[in-house]
């Protein structure tokens, strides 16, 4: 496990994946996409969905190693703001093509934005800030796979995700001061992710760190071994997909609005209320009848 504050990687040129690096790394392949964002496609972002609800959200500018520009920020928040109203969806996973997952600020992006104003650069930061809340209030379980690398804002997308995995030898850095700048709109994501104390010491060092001190600090749950992706898709699908979709939004939606609030009478009044509503939903009716009918419940069939 690397510890980031016991590294030099003061080296910018870190922040560039070579071709070579991101092609010793599987290339995420499933079997419910046949055929992962080839790099003749000229759609940003590309979406593919099963028909029991599992979704995949794949930025799609290999060339690129993926990084952002105004253009795909704005068509990753398209996509997660479509997803707001698709009631059958359970999982969204989101990942990379061409073996990164993202490394980080597109340079061109970066130099156009030197010469804006401040209000310019206040506009264009709310676009990003706009497409991780989009990210976040997703109803469904949201998952980030990152292989290769997750730098700056790619991170920032992982934070941001209910839950993340990486292969090994994937690598990340929230690498904004050494730019001269700060990780502000990724920042309420990564805070919530690792918390304070190790939120202070990523972004103030910079560095780069490794999958399992990514796992360490809680920005990501699980590091998975070269090869085993598929079988982690398979698996976590299977689970999602027994379960009631509604459900899933309601109880994701219970965590943000229990987070941090005094246990007081009326904490408990609105809990009482949520599972009171729960249970006279069609699917509360639904799904307890079919449990004691020892039966699967119509969303699991």
């Amino acid at each position: 496990m690397t510890d980031p504050t016991d590294r030099n990687a003061d080296d910018l040129n870190a922040l560039d994946i070579t071709d070579a690096e991101a092609a010793e790394i599987n290339a995420i392949a499933h079997p419910f996409v046949a055929d992962p964002a080839p790099d003749a496609n000229d759609d940003l972002v590309q979406i593919d969905s099963t028909a029991d609800g599992v979704v995949f959200v794949t930025l799609n500018r290999p060339h690129k190693k993926n990084a952002f520009d105004a253009a795909t920020i704005a068509a990753l928040r398209e996509a997660f703001e479509t997803l707001h109203g698709a009631d059958h969806v359970r999982a969204v996973f989101v990942r990379g093509a061409g073996g990164t997952f993202s490394a980080g600020a597109d340079l061109g992006w970066m130099r156009d934005a030197a010469d804006w104003s401040e209000s310019d650069n206040r506009d264009d930061a709310m676009g990003l800030a706009t497409m991780l809340k989009a990210l976040h209030d997703v109803p469904a379980l949201t998952v980030a796979v990152v292989e290769g690398a997750a730098m700056g804002g790619g991170a920032g997308i992982v934070a941001a995700c209910d839950m993340a995995v990486a292969v090994e030898g994937a690598r990340f850095s929230f690498s904004e001061v050494k730019l001269g700048l700060i990780p502000a709109t990724i920042a309420p994501y990564v805070i919530e992710a690792v918390g304070a104390r190790r939120a202070r010491a990523l972004f103030l060092t910079g560095n780069i760190f490794d999958a399992d001190y990514a796992a360490h600090v809680g920005l990501i749950d699980m590091v998975l071994p070269e090869g085993s992706l598929d079988e982690f898709i398979s698996m976590l699908t299977d689970s999602v997909t027994g379960n009631a979709p509604g459900a899933m939004g309601e109880a994701k939606r219970l965590v943000h609005d229990v987070a941090g609030r005094k246990l007081d009478h009326g904490l408990m009044e609105d809990t009482a209320r949520r599972i009171a509503r729960a249970r006279v939903s069609d699917e509360g009716q639904e799904g307890v009848r079919a449990f004691l009918d020892k039966r699967k419940a119509r969303w699991a069939e």
